[in-house]
């Protein structure tokens, strides 16, 4: 009998946990989702030329951010979904180097840069902080 109660506070601790890290929760998820529409909304406006590569290829980085956030909730330890976090965070970078790149290519002002380029350096702080909160 004592080890189906275990079972069952094993089973109790792990809901726990999972709904600890409610994707749907995070402001990291709910700033990677935002950077994602501006994202489709910035790259609509590159040459038509740059559909299948610099426009693709920032549209698959933006929406891996809070796409690995996500999956990474679904973990059962933090230390794997730590690991989800770090492939997020890549993903935010890579997306900053094209960023830089579209911006020297001129397809954006530097005004637009410049807002673009503070908000994934915000959202690379916040996935580092709240990934080094997980360890």
């Amino acid at each position: 009998m004592e080890l189906f109660g275990k079972e069952v506070r094993d089973i109790n601790q792990e809901v726990r946990r999972m709904k600890r890290h409610n994707f749907k929760n995070l402001k990291i998820w709910k700033d990677g989702i935002s950077l994602v529409s501006e994202n489709y909304k910035l790259t609509k406006t590159f040459p038509k030329f740059e559909v299948f590569s610099l426009s693709s290829q920032m549209n698959r980085c933006a929406v891996s951010i809070p796409s690995n956030i996500a999956e990474g909730s679904s973990k059962s330890t933090n230390k794997h979904f730590s690991k989800y976090l770090e492939d997020s965070l890549g993903s935010a970078f890579e997306w900053e180097t094209q960023l830089i790149i579209a911006f020297n290519a001129a397809y954006i002002s530097k005004e637009e840069f410049q807002r673009l380029e503070e908000k994934i350096t915000t959202l690379q702080r916040m996935i580092t902080g709240f990934k080094n909160g997980l360890d």
